[in-house]
């Protein structure tokens, strides 16, 4: 038997407005705290997780950023070209097999994935995920929990982000019977894809709650029987916002007239516009191209911009963000063309947009965010190589 294991369970948006309303595992992990979301998507929420640094260290706030001096999809523009429909380059099944052949040929480790960027302006795009978060130096130059675990001695595991969420809980309960680690950092993603198409379907999201909870209470038996001190905890990255209501942004500022990447740049995702004014003169006419919108969002200020830990003096994200109302999408946006029944990425202040923190141990009172978690897991890995010295 094992003096301690640890395991941090990361299940992707299991926000706390839903942990409330089900009970989820309240006998079982009974330390409970909401926790602030980190501003932005999973793309922005996982290297926080697994590094402690924010987007405005990390650089990733969304999957594509207007930056063409770096832009690896310059060829992407021959495509727009060729004499075939429009609509068949925006089909998901071709958007598919075209980003498994640019990861191959990039040699990409991370998540891609080209959504429905325009190939008339792909080219002056790069992408942020190009290595994988969970490997080694996968945030580099700054460390991440994998870096973290290597140094520190300790036998340890971390899911493979590309193995189905079954494959993961097994593996880790495998590993806790056979006393293989001292630390493990489990992974599930499918519950973020279930709340985007059914957050307003309760019986559906319950069915897969209870297979959390089958899987957890294993976890917890097993660990009871393998380890004199078992601590496990549940972390999430952000809840889920229904559907209210959608904007066509792209639209409006396409008929300005104005040129983009000439007179500006705008990256347009589910819940926010980024836009970048390549001329000074342009920055007036976009922003009265969006006053109509002025119900459905506003423009963030600086201060606003610091809170959510975006600004950048290099204005990487873009010069200036329109920021949704909670439950609003931009469509068509970079992701898609259809509006999801759930989306996340509003204001972290939105109570549907708070993620959730779950234990068997005591919740640290400075632990609040999703910022807080590396942090946690660091102090935790630093305790169990105290134990062995």
């Amino acid at each position: 038997m094992k003096n301690k294991i640890e395991i941090f369970l990361f299940i992707d948006a299991l926000g706390w407005e839903l942990v409330q309303a089900e009970h989820f595992l309240e006998k079982e992990l009974p330390e409970r705290k909401k926790m602030r979301m980190q501003f932005g998507y999973s793309c922005s929420a996982i290297p926080t997780i697994l590094s402690g640094k924010t987007p405005s260290e990390h650089g990733h706030l969304s999957l594509f950023r207007y930056e063409p001096k770096h832009s690896p999809f310059k060829f992407f523009k021959l495509l727009h070209y060729i004499m075939l429909p429009r609509s068949l380059w925006n089909r998901g099944r071709v958007r598919n097999v075209l980003s498994r052949m640019v990861k191959k040929l990039y040699g990409y480790t991370g998540y891609f994935q080209l959504y429905r960027v325009p190939f008339d302006r792909i080219g002056m795009m790069d992408y942020c995920e190009k290595r994988d978060l969970f490997a080694a130096d996968g945030i580099a130059p700054f460390e991440n929990l994998y870096d973290v675990l290597k140094k520190s001695g300790l036998s340890f595991h971390i899911s493979n982000w590309r193995k189905s969420e079954g494959e993961n809980l097994a593996e880790g309960l495998r590993l806790v019977r056979e006393e293989k680690c001292d630390f493990l950092f489990l992974y599930t993603a499918a519950l973020d894809s279930l709340e985007h198409d059914c957050v307003g379907k309760p019986e559906i999201l319950r069915e897969k709650l209870a297979f959390y909870e089958t899987k957890i209470r294993e976890l917890l038996a097993e660990g009871k029987l393998h380890a004199r001190d078992f601590r496990l905890t549940v972390i999430s990255d952000h809840g889920m916002t229904p559907l209210s209501g959608t904007v066509d942004l792209r639209k409006s500022l396409e008929q300005t007239g104005l040129k983009f990447g000439r007179d500006y740049a705008a990256c347009y995702d589910s819940t926010m516009l980024r836009v970048h004014f390549l001329k000074p003169e342009s920055e007036a006419i976009i922003k009265d191209a969006v006053l109509p919108f002025a119900n459905c969002g506003h423009w963030l200020t600086e201060q606003e911009e610091r809170s959510f830990d975006i600004w950048r003096e290099d204005r990487l994200f873009g010069d200036a963000f329109f920021l949704l109302n909670p439950g609003i999408q931009i469509i068509p946006s970079d992701m898609g063309g259809t509006p999801l029944a759930g989306m996340h990425g509003f204001d972290p202040a939105d109570k549907d947009s708070n993620a959730a923190m779950l234990s068997n141990v005591s919740i640290p009172e400075d632990v609040n965010a999703v910022a807080d978690y590396f942090r946690l897991m660091k102090s935790r890995i630093d305790e169990l190589s105290g134990d062995m010295k």
